[in-house]
């Protein structure tokens, strides 16, 4: 099968990522084989093959936004047989054990593994998934559609709740991508007014597009006081930024795995009055399961840029220089 490998974290420049012919891999006990339909490109595919993330798996296949077919099924497996369309997310093990685990907290698993780092991901013909890590998929989507639901969906999810938002409340969303176009739909149809800075004019004129009621620059003031923001942009210098545009009560939930420094906070101006500042890390199972559900309720745009599996670097690079609007998808 085609795939592609990460050989040596760098920038895109000297190509880390090659592609490469490789032997199927075949499902463990417990586990799908999974003819890969769509994967979504997200900005931590980037993080891996440029080496911004440590390698936890020399030579990894990135994606962890999969949509596929079941082609095989290991031993054990009961959930879904042959045939079946599933979407393989970035969580892909976890102890089950640890406090975390036991308190409904499993995204923050010591011992959890992700799919796309720690073992091999969706730039490829073929993946595996275990069938507790696999998700059913909602109806009236196409392939491409999904893919980027089962990360830039999950984590906008989870992102969301972690910010806060009170019902009715004002949004505010930093970087409009893949994620964050999403994340405002689920806002403006929980009934929140969204406001949205980024520094693309494509990306502003599509958030108008869907509803938000302002966009600008992503260094600019929003036209009114938020409740609450999400940074989606891996920018450490909007942190303050986004904190300074906060009501009393306010919070700020930066959604991404990795982020540049932060410059120093003034407190008077940045924290205090009850501001608040959160991380949100990957995410469980059942925000992925709350997300589709969400997604199956109210129908989605998905902004999609299609790319075949041969030019996932060109869709890597696309990325990286805010080339793409909504969400690249490469299709096999």
């Amino acid at each position: 099968m085609r795939a592609w490998q990460t050989r040596a974290p760098g920038p895109l420049s000297r190509r880390p990522l090659h592609l490469t012919e490789r032997p199927q891999p075949a499902p463990g006990p417990g586990e799908l084989l999974v003819a890969v339909a769509a994967c979504g490109v997200c900005r931590t595919d980037l993080h891996v093959v440029t080496g911004d993330l440590p390698v936890h798996r020399p030579g990894v296949v990135p994606g962890h936004e999969v949509v596929g077919e079941v082609a095989a099924t290991g031993a054990g497996v009961s959930r879904f047989r042959p045939g079946d369309r599933v979407g393989v997310a970035w969580l892909r093990e976890t102890c089950g054990a640890c406090a975390y685990c036991r308190r409904g907290a499993e995204n923050l698993c010591p011992h959890s593994r992700y799919t796309g780092w720690d073992a091999d991901g969706g730039y490829a013909d073929l993946t595996t998934v275990g069938e507790e890590y696999a998700y059913r998929l909602p109806p009236g989507y196409s392939d491409a559609e999904l893919a980027p639901l089962l990360c830039a969906g999950i984590i906008g999810y989870r992102a969301l709740r972690r910010a806060d938002l009170p019902p009715g409340g004002r949004l505010g969303i930093y970087g409009f991508g893949a994620s964050a176009h999403l994340t405002a739909q689920v806002a403006l149809a929980e009934g929140a007014t969204v406001h949205v800075l980024t520094r693309s004019a494509g990306a502003r004129r599509l958030a108008l597009d869907l509803g938000a009621s302002s966009a600008g620059d992503a260094y600019a003031a929003p036209p009114e006081p938020l409740d609450a923001a999400v940074l989606f942009a891996p920018v450490g210098d909007l942190v303050p930024v986004a904190l300074a545009a906060l009501d009393r009560g306010g919070t700020l939930a930066v959604a991404g795995i990795h982020l540049s420094d932060i410059p120093a906070l003034d407190y008077q101006r940045h924290l205090f009055q009850e501001r608040t500042l959160r991380s949100v890390t990957s995410n469980t199972r059942q925000d992925g399961r709350a997300l589709l559900r969400f997604a199956g309720e109210h129908r989605l745009r998905v902004a999609v840029t299609p790319y075949p599996l041969d030019a996932a670097d060109r869709a890597l690079a696309d990325l990286e220089a805010d080339r793409v609007t909504g969400a690249a998808v490469l299709v096999p």
